[in-house]
């Protein structure tokens, strides 16, 4: 895509929910497993888009913490698929600039997995043009969750009093401290919730939810949505003359 395709008034950070892999491999008589490999190019495809787009900041929903729920062979071809994502990609996402974090709980995810996310957390940790954010064993009451405990600890520590706990206490202790909050959520397939999905963070973002499947979303598509999002009116709770 042109420079010339920014969008006029569009988001600085867009999130996506990354529906639809595996009903469109089954479209096709394709085992799901097939359907997440194809969504995983398409992830290229929308992350090198996103610089002529004006995205600055993309969050994807890779596997949430109610994934853990699928079949056995289906979760261990998602972390073979991960692990694997991440040592192909590691130098083109070096080269194109991209900055490379992940959200969620690591507790549960196998060594080697960790190990790989960690150095591709520093590897790329000097780029600035696209930060790319992977949610990966994700839930956003999960990270509440996690987050109050840390900083109930502070509190019993002392560091931290209790008059001084207010949102923006709070949103220091989530994975996204260092992050803006989305403009945008997109969510493909057709299913119009939010699945758990950056809760406090979303809170005065905007919502698209596309038919296409998640194989299929392309970068035309995804500059489609964020024109759409551009003309609309954002009030944040207040009364525009």
């Amino acid at each position: 895509m042109a420079a010339d395709d920014r969008i006029e008034g569009g988001p600085r950070h867009v999130a996506c929910i990354m529906d639809g892999n595996g009903r469109w491999a089954t479209k096709r008589g394709r085992p799901r497993l097939f359907g997440h490999h194809a969504g995983a190019r398409r992830v290229k495809e929308i992350v090198r888009a996103c610089p002529d787009l004006g995205v600055r900041y993309l969050t994807i929903f890779a596997f949430s913490t109610e994934n853990w729920k699928r079949t056995q062979s289906e979760v261990s071809g998602l972390m073979k698929l991960f692990r694997r994502y991440i040592q192909r990609e590691a130098r083109d996402l070096l080269a194109e600039g991209v900055r490379v974090r992940f959200i969620g709980d690591r507790v549960r995810l196998d060594a080697k997995l960790v190990r790989l996310m960690d150095e591709l957390e520093l590897l790329t940790s000097g780029n600035d043009r696209v930060h790319l954010t992977i949610a990966l064993n994700y839930g956003g009451r999960d990270e509440l969750g996690r987050a109050t405990k840390r900083m109930a600890q502070e509190v019993a520590e002392g560091k931290l009093s209790p008059r001084d706990v207010d949102e923006t206490t709070l949103a220091r202790f989530l994975d996204t401290h260092v992050l803006p909050d989305p403009d945008l959520v997109i969510r493909t397939s057709g299913e119009a919730r939010i699945s758990n999905f950056l809760l406090w963070q979303s809170a005065y973002a905007e919502y698209e939810f596309v038919d296409t499947l998640w194989p299929d979303f392309c970068p035309e598509e995804f500059a489609r949505v964020l024109r759409l999002y551009g003309a609309r009116d954002r009030r944040f709770g207040a009364v525009l003359a």
